[in-house]
């Protein structure tokens, strides 16, 4: 076998505790500063993941609208995993994994699942909404939009932006 000659290590001794030390740094930075979930569990009562973070907030989140986790049975959603710095939630039967960050942005899957979900959510229908829609329609239709002019506290622009130019059109 022959002998494979390594090239010298680029980092000096002190280089390398000051990339230590600065790295430990930024991991405490981040620990203040990002959502961690301290523990995860899964309550059958409320059927909901209900996940702990490190600033005492308590999530609940019903497993429905978790990407592969919709028809997972409840032993299943129970057996939740915290990832070990709190970043991530793991369930090892279903091969899911969701980030704490992107579960607090709302983030229940890929931007398809999101797209079906909110489609999904969009089509709900009650027998409420149905008569509304029944005798709004026999009235017409929806009716036009009023806005109240810009002085009276309406957030709808009446006002020119600021810099637009004017221009006064000549009376025919």
């Amino acid at each position: 076998m022959a002998h494979v000659q390594s090239e010298p290590f680029p980092y000096s001794e002190e280089e390398l505790q000051k990339q230590f030390t600065d790295a430990r740094q930024r991991a405490a930075e981040a620990d203040r500063k990002e959502p961690r979930a301290v523990r995860a569990s899964y309550n059958k009562r409320t059927n909901c993941v209900v996940v702990e973070l490190t600033s005492g907030v308590v999530v609940h989140i019903p497993p429905r609208l978790l990407q592969g986790l919709a028809e997972a049975s409840p032993q299943d959603l129970a057996a939740v995993t915290v990832s070990p710095h709190g970043t991530a939630l793991h369930w090892e039967a279903m091969d899911a994994d969701f980030s704490v960050p992107g579960l607090l942005a709302g983030v229940f899957g890929t931007r398809a699942w999101m797209a079906e979900v909110g489609r999904k959510g969009g089509q709900v229908t009650s027998p409420a909404k149905a008569a509304a829609a029944r005798a709004n329609g026999q009235k017409g239709g929806r009716p036009p939009l009023r806005r109240k002019p810009y002085s009276q506290g309406s957030t709808a622009r009446t006002k020119p932006r600021k810099g637009a130019r004017l221009t006064r059109r000549s009376t025919p």
